[in-house]
């Protein structure tokens, strides 16, 4: 099996997406691996994607945004997103990059996702090459 890595992304916040794929895919590109990407309707369903394929691939990626509301939506999908994405790495022994952004508002999503400052789909992509 070849070292090719599947980037699964929450397309909910499609602007925030896309830089976080960029930052990811940039540092793939770098280090000659080979990638696709799977897009996610939100944060929730990463995991599920990612299951559904944990054979097909050495490593993963999960991008993705969530902003804070009014409500205890937030704690829930931040919570259950991240400990799934925990639970499918350790069971399957396959490294996951985490880059799913928790953020009080978009103006911190969008800081944490510009392509020119400390990008998490690159610190994401990176740590799942450094795992590999």
């Amino acid at each position: 099996m070849k070292n090719k890595i599947l980037i699964v992304s929450s397309n909910y916040y499609a602007d925030i997406s896309r830089n976080l794929i960029k930052g990811a895919t940039e540092e793939l590109k770098m280090n000659n691996l080979e990638f696709e990407v799977l897009y996610a309707p939100g944060c929730f369903e990463i995991p599920f994607l990612i299951s559904k394929n944990i054979k097909k691939y050495r490593g993963f990626i999960a991008l993705g945004c969530l902003i804070r509301g009014e409500t205890y939506h937030f704690n829930l999908i931040a919570n259950e997103c991240t400990r799934k994405i925990i639970d499918i790495s350790n069971n399957s022994l396959k490294p996951i990059g985490f880059g799913v952004l928790t953020c009080e508002n978009l103006k911190q999503a969008i800081n944490r996702s510009d392509i020119r400052k400390k990008n998490k789909g690159k610190e994401a992509a990176n740590a799942c090459i450094k795992l590999l």
